[in-house]
């Protein structure tokens, strides 16, 4: 990209940017550059497909408009998918090699592909996903603590596991320590019982970047809210980072002690809204990728228009794709309708004993042997899929999951749930799940 067309097209965003919200100059323009403009034709760069299908379907004529008035001409406006070659003629010589990307991901308990770059922005979560992004960019100086608060399913666990993939990215050494309350809770009493307090501190205070999640569950446990507040201040002091989440602020957590709560309110605090219907479509098409599928704008927008809950986007999204292989058929919106059905039918396609049924079925176990202690490779990834699923097309607590898996403990759960989270972009497992709930949608369609 030349001199010219880059200060034409700077002062083209700078009028974008008065017209349109920040969130989605920030998702939708700021990675955009022309590339050339040449015989009336303005060639513009932008990050990805799905950012050129959005550009196009809503903004085609503003850009249009905007570009013309500035260029004094009467342009034709194509977008192309920002390539290595594109790539290369902005930043160096058309021949060198990219510089490849970083590792991450080798986080206990971080999934890898929970990133800035994988999490779709709008009006809703814009606030924490900027507030986030300079925390990652600038331990301990920007905001201690980020306080995340929003209900269930709106990404507070991406957003901060992807503050802990980018220290990671950009210093592999650093000391990052992601846990839930749960898990917290699980090492202040056992720290207790083996009265080994002391390696429970040295993990703990020992770090540059602390993340809890879902921080409300140590609302009543006196001990465990004693030892974090220490905790607290020590990271604090050090000029280490700490970022929590929670269902609530902090104001509305019950049986805190005020002492905590200060510490909590000492930083800043962010809330993420349920997502628009904009951002839905967004996260449904990032989310197709990691099933490698395709999915048109008007297939999305069927689907988010079903549900404001994004972990349920994806259990009526793997439904589609499971369809869609079933039938040999291009997933469209006639194909969502007939799938998901209305907003009274949606409910009644998956239930717990349809799912462990299903999953017994498909791997030829008996259900009792699923919920036995027995430990067989295929019994284990048998029940780990269910757990999976359960989790992911329910959304039940690992403590119900546990409870109709034979009474297993909420650890076990969660380690199961997460091992799948993990492997999930593997063949092998994407096949099983797939076969599993195509069992389940064959059966509901024959009744």
């Amino acid at each position: 990209m030349d001199q010219k067309n880059s200060e034409l097209w700077e002062k083209i965003l700078a009028e974008i940017q008065t017209e349109v919200s920040t969130a989605n100059f920030l998702t939708l323009f700021k990675g955009t550059s022309l590339i050339s403009f040449e015989d009336g034709v303005a060639t513009i760069a932008a990050p990805s497909s799905m950012i050129i299908d959005l550009l196009q379907k809503r903004f085609y004529e503003m850009i249009q408009q905007i570009f013309n008035k500035y260029s004094r001409s009467s342009a034709k406006i194509i977008f192309v998918p920002r390539t290595v070659v594109l790539n290369s003629i902005d930043t160096g010589p058309l021949f060198s090699t990219p510089e490849k990307p970083k590792s991450i991901g080798h986080l206990p308990r971080v999934r890898r592909d929970y990133t800035f770059q994988t999490m779709a922005v709008s009006s809703s979560n814009q606030l924490a996903f900027v507030s986030a992004s300079r925390v990652a960019e600038k331990l301990g100086e920007s905001y201690n603590p980020l306080f995340i608060y929003g209900p269930v399913g709106v990404g507070k666990t991406h957003l901060m596991q992807a503050i802990a993939n980018k220290v990671y990215e950009d210093d592999p050494n650093s000391k990052i320590l992601y846990i839930t309350s749960e898990e917290f809770t699980n090492e202040v009493v056992e720290a207790i019982r083996t009265n080994d307090t002391a390696r429970m501190k040295r993990r703990f205070r020992n770090v540059s970047l602390l993340l809890i999640d879902d921080i409300q569950f140590i609302a009543g446990k006196d001990r465990v809210q004693e030892e974090l507040f220490h905790t607290f201040n020590i990271l604090v002091d050090n000029g280490a980072q700490i970022v929590l989440s929670s269902d609530r602020p902090p104001t509305e957590i019950q049986k805190i002690e005020k002492r905590l709560l200060s510490r909590f309110a000492g930083g800043l605090t962010v809330d993420i809204e349920t997502p628009d219907f904009e951002l839905r479509c967004a996260i449904l098409l990032i989310k197709t990728k990691k099933f490698s599928f395709d999915l048109s704008m008007e297939t999305a927008k069927a689907i988010a228009e079903k549900t404001e809950d994004t972990r349920e986007l994806e259990g009526m999204l793997l439904r589609i794709i499971t369809e869609s292989t079933t039938r040999n058929a291009v997933p469209s919106p006639e194909l969502v309708l007939q799938v998901l059905g209305t907003e009274d039918e949606k409910s009644a396609s998956f239930h717990p004993d349809e799912i462990i049924k299903n999953t017994c079925s498909f791997y030829g176990v008996k259900e009792t042997h699923l919920k036995s202690p027995k430990r067989d490779a295929r019994l284990v990834r048998a029940r780990q899929i269910c757990m999976y699923l359960l989790k992911k097309e329910l959304d039940l607590t690992f403590v119900e999951i546990g409870n109709l898996l034979g009474g297993r403990d909420h650890t076990t759960i969660m380690h199961g749930v997460e091992k799948i989270e993990r492997m999930i972009s593997e063949k092998k497992p994407k096949e099983d799940i797939l076969g599993i709930t195509q069992g389940i949608l064959r059966k509901s369609l024959d009744n």
